[in-house]
């Protein structure tokens, strides 16, 4: 079964996971108190609606609860994005997630019900930085404020030689998950498994062992 989807505020973050769930044949309701952005989705939701989901009365005409997911991507307006959370986490909306401003306002969001709370503009702001200091790392995820995931391209330094030879585990702390090469992905690669030239290493780790490690592969 497609799953059900509601975004509330279509601004550029809003905006783009509506266009992605919509791109996966996701069932995608879009929300926003501005008539103009709702016209600019209402080809690309399966609804798109005008409301002001401060007003309980709006969510509950909405069905609001009856949605697999809510994502608030409520911009500027702090005082909207609360509300709006704190309505939804009372009408019993199974999963809730927040776009945070600030450290403030998700220290609020915990408070009042958000199950999970995103901050894009910090985050591309880590990846960017990461990118530009470690030149062989091609992508970066946090997963923790000490964590995270990377793409990281192999290159002459380890060719030739396997995951065990490289005791990556032991000597870094890494899990090597998987490695791209070309258009195969090899999905938890074993010990044995040899790195190439060129191959892209998806790692995850602790942010200051995939620092360590990204000086060796080089």
């Amino acid at each position: 079964m497609k799953k059900e989807f509601a975004i509330i505020g279509l601004g550029r973050f809003g905006g783009s996971i509506c266009r992605e769930l919509s791109e996966q044949g996701m069932n995608v309701l879009a929300i926003d108190i501005d008539e103009e952005r709702v016209n600019e989705f209402a080809n690309i939701a399966s609804h798109a609606v005008v409301g002001d989901t401060t007003d309980e009365a709006v969510l509950k005409s909405l069905g609001i609860r009856n949605f697999d997911h809510v994502i608030v991507a409520i911009g500027d307006n702090i005082q909207s994005s609360i509300l709006t959370t704190l309505i939804l986490n009372e009408l019993g909306v199974s999963s809730i997630t927040v776009k945070a401003q600030n450290d403030y306002h998700e220290k609020v969001l915990k408070k009042i019900g958000a199950h999970k709370i995103v901050h894009p503009e910090r985050d591309m702001g880590k990846r960017i930085a990461h990118s530009m200091v470690h030149t062989s790392v091609l992508d970066y995820l946090a997963v923790s404020d000490e964590h995270s995931i990377v793409e990281i391209k192999a290159g002459k330094k380890i060719a030739g030689h396997s995951i065990v030879e490289m005791n990556v585990r032991a000597q870094y702390g890494l899990n090597i998950v998987a490695i791209k090469r070309n258009k195969d992905i090899i999905v938890s690669p074993s010990a044995e498994d040899y790195i190439q030239e060129e191959d892209i290493l998806i790692v995850i780790g602790a942010d200051k062992d995939i620092t360590a490690f990204e000086k060796k592969v080089n």
